[in-house]
């Protein structure tokens, strides 16, 4: 969508009071999101379509924002119409990589009460998120659409096998599964969640995983995060399950980005230096997980 097209879109709406202003909110790699000031004060406009390569229901993810409005985690959701869902401005600092390493004990908290308090809130059909599914569909994508590194596909395959191999027996609960770190928000006072796309029941591991991949949290930091996520100390196995989702989750990130040169263009996004970068960070944590526990261990 065109900027005059979606603008055009945004002063349709029947959700603002007076004249508006609008203007573009940068740093999203798959949807348009916008800035609109009114008489109400300010809101953010967030454009996406269904993305089916991406496993992604717009229906669903509103239902999800509705949800973690009343359980306390999100801003309110104040309109939502097909491809299109207002919600209210938070005026909170977006986390960067460091701050998500200098706050971890608060994002291990807010990640466990996430998990526990969502499944009260959310409503209709289950939606189940398994990283190493979404690897093995994420493959197939890329093989029926001719992707530049479908060569690797099956080494991916089996790296994936092996990582899954790795995994804990943990209760279900209801993640957020996207915790880039853009999608915490610090208000000074308490940290909020947005974006909520992929959120649904899993197990506790990849949102803690990836939480600490994405902030390239070091050995003792994500350790440290995983015990308060969890309210336990972890044992052997259980940190080794985390060390191997935190490889799973820079796999299925690299897949998502080559999965998104196929069929995404979101304004300002390069996906094949994304691509670029999770690789190599993906590279990185695989040598130091095969030299801990080997190369072809499971």
């Amino acid at each position: 969508m065109t900027d005059n097209a979606s603008t055009d879109r945004i002063r349709a709406l029947p959700c603002f009071s007076g004249s508006i202003e609008i203007e573009p909110l940068t740093g999203g790699l798959s949807n348009e999101s916008w800035l609109v000031r009114d008489a109400a004060g300010r809101h953010v406009v967030r454009l996406g379509q269904d993305y089916p390569f991406h496993h992604v229901d717009r229906r669903r993810e509103v239902m999800t924002a509705r949800a973690a409005h009343e359980a306390g985690f999100a801003p309110r959701v104040e309109y939502a119409e097909p491809g299109l869902m207002v919600s209210a401005f938070l005026d909170a600092r977006t986390f960067d990589a460091a701050d998500v390493r200098a706050n971890a004990e608060r994002v291990g908290r807010l990640i466990r009460d996430f998990h526990s308090s969502m499944p009260r809130h959310v409503e209709g059909p289950g939606f189940m998120f398994w990283v190493f599914h979404v690897i093995r569909d994420y493959a197939r994508t890329l093989a029926s659409g001719g992707s530049r590194m479908a060569d690797r596909l099956t080494g991916w395959l089996e790296l994936s096998d092996q990582l899954e191999a790795a995994q804990c027996p943990l209760p279900i609960v209801f993640g957020h599964n996207d915790l880039l770190p853009a999608n915490f928000l610090d208000d000074g006072h308490r940290l909020w969640l947005i974006d909520f796309e992929y959120a649904g029941f899993s197990t506790a591991m990849f949102d803690i995983a990836g939480a600490a991949s994405n902030a390239e949290m070091g050995e003792d930091e994500a350790h440290s995060l995983l015990e308060v996520a969890l309210g336990f100390p972890p044992d052997a196995a259980v940190t080794r399950s985390l060390n191997a989702m935190q490889c799973a989750s820079l796999l299925r990130e690299t897949m998502w980005s080559l999965v998104s040169e196929l069929y995404l263009d979101a304004p300002g996004a390069d996906y094949e230096t994304y691509t670029a970068e999770n690789l190599a960070r993906l590279d990185a944590a695989l040598d130091q997980y095969h030299s801990t526990y080997g190369k072809t261990s499971s």
